[in-house]
């Protein structure tokens, strides 16, 4: 599936998304990843920093969504599809360095607000992330724009 430019350009400012998988009583499962890389072919990376609910979901089950939104220009996307599980051992040395560059992103976004007194964690949470476990690739098989449609224009 090809993304519209607009889909890609609104996730890749996205810092983060809320993935959502499937679990083995059929409840959903949400948590928020770290998209790294979205390419208009329709492929998504997420880094996962933990080998916990979503990497047990989708080992059974590769069913996934990714939402993201923008509450002030009130929009949002949805991209439905299923995923592959890449390892430790078989990743890109290039889209770890994509995440590298991400989260040092965030973190001088995080500094320049507490500079400017918004206030937000006493922390820098980015810089203590752990090392991610694994990469969901997904293969988009459904976008979903979540803007209103008396919004739309």
């Amino acid at each position: 599936m090809t993304l519209p430019d607009q889909v890609i350009q609104f996730f890749r400012s996205q810092n983060f998304v809320i993935a959502s998988t499937i679990d083995e009583n059929g409840m959903v499962h949400s948590s928020c990843k770290g998209a790294v890389r979205i390419d208009e072919n329709g492929t998504v990376y997420l880094f996962d920093l933990y080998k916990g609910r979503t990497h047990k979901n989708l080992e059974k089950n590769p069913n996934i969504s990714i939402t993201a939104v923008d509450e002030h220009k009130f929009n949002g996307w949805c991209l439905k599809g299923s995923a592959k599980i890449i390892t430790k051992q078989e990743l890109d040395p290039g889209l770890l360095a994509d995440w590298k560059k991400k989260i040092a992103r965030r973190i001088m976004h995080r500094l320049l607000k507490n500079i400017h007194g918004e206030k937000g964690h006493p922390r820098h949470p980015e810089a203590q992330f752990p090392k991610p476990e694994y990469l969901i690739e997904m293969k988009v098989r459904e976008i979903v724009n979540l803007t209103p449609s008396n919004l739309k224009k």
